[in-house]
């Protein structure tokens, strides 16, 4: 793990501020969604990507009827389909 030298203090919300020039870095904007892990005593934010629920991939990911799936899985599924 990298220290970023930057220290925030938690607010009476629990909440802290990402400075801008980690967002910046890491593609972080506003709206976006944060997993949150734990790993001992570290708390490690890193940017939700959206994952296919059959082989949890996470790029070229779209949704279908509410649940995310990628091209790879779609195709294989769309071969079954065809099949039948």
């Amino acid at each position: 793990m990298k220290s970023t030298g930057i220290v925030r203090k938690v607010d009476e919300l629990g909440r802290i501020v990402l400075p801008i020039e980690l967002r910046k870095n890491l593609d972080i904007n506003i709206k976006d969604s944060l997993e949150i892990y734990v790993d001992g005593n570290s708390v490690i934010l890193k940017k939700y990507l959206p994952a296919c629920i059959f082989c949890n991939e996470a790029t070229d990911v779209a949704q279908f009827y509410g649940k995310n799936i990628c091209s790879d899985c779609l195709n294989k599924i769309s071969k079954i389909v065809e099949k039948e």
